[in-house]
């Protein structure tokens, strides 16, 4: 059982046997403990956060209490010490195509980064490679804590901060290699200007519901754990910008 069969069978339990709530969760679970005991040597931390994020995204959406408490709310995290909320909220989004473009930039970009991060550090690599999204879910709301602890009214909730470490970790590791904005190609490296610059203007204007503020946040706390856990990965950059040179 490979795990697009995986998904698509909670999928399927989702949307065709209507199992909903705990009975989802519970299949869910049970699916996965399957899939790791005969694959227990070959776990993909990658596939794990993306499952765990449907799961947990599924179960919130239908569980609008579990939703409610699970949501980032530096309100109720800086007066009740509900600190859980960093991890809880990182794993739950607001719907449908705010999960898929997520969990589609993870799948697109982590399993190659794991794999660099073994790579480097043998089977701690994927530790390392945890640390890194998991602390970029964290720590890209730090600011958005501090920024909005006395607001009772804010929420935000999403993989956004957690994903930027991924994608900018990437970034410093092969910034000549090809990413895109709205599918348009660039070399890395720019692809990282750019996104960072929007995302500190955005943060700026605060104009819209995105938490711009995880997403910069994010993206520099990926590149500074990378600089600190990839031997030579600094003066490798350096050196990758130095010898780039147009492709025409």
């Amino acid at each position: 059982m490979d795990w697009q069969l995986i998904l698509g069978y909670c999928i399927e339990l989702y949307f065709l046997k209507g199992q909903t709530n705990l009975s989802l969760l519970v299949s869910f679970i049970s699916i996965l403990q399957e899939y790791f005991t005969k694959k227990r040597n070959r776990m993909n931390v990658t596939l794990f956060l993306i499952l765990a994020s449907v799961a947990a995204s599924f179960y919130a959406w239908n569980n609008r209490d579990v939703y409610s408490k699970w949501m980032l709310n530096p309100y109720l995290i800086n007066k009740k010490n509900q600190y859980y909320r960093f991890i809880t909220s990182g794993f739950i989004h607001a719907d449908y195509m705010h999960l898929f473009f997520n969990m589609f930039s993870l799948y697109a970009i982590g399993s190659s980064l794991e794999n660099i991060f073994m790579m480097v550090h043998g089977d701690m690599g994927k530790f390392y490679f945890l640390a890194l999204y998991i602390g970029g879910m964290v720590l890209a709301d730090v600011t958005t804590f501090f920024k909005y602890k006395n607001d009772i009214n804010y929420n935000s909730l999403g993989a956004s901060g957690a994903v930027s470490a991924i994608i900018f970790s990437f970034v410093m590791i092969a910034p000549t290699q090809t990413l895109s904005i709205n599918f348009i190609p660039m070399p890395a490296f720019l692809f990282g200007i750019l996104y960072l610059g929007i995302s500190y203007y955005q943060a700026r204007r605060s104009t819209d519901n995105i938490n711009h503020d995880a997403h910069f946040y994010g993206a520099v706390f990926g590149m500074i754990f990378t600089v600190l856990t990839i031997p030579n990965c600094l003066p490798n950059f350096i050196d990758a910008l130095v010898n780039w040179r147009l492709p025409f």
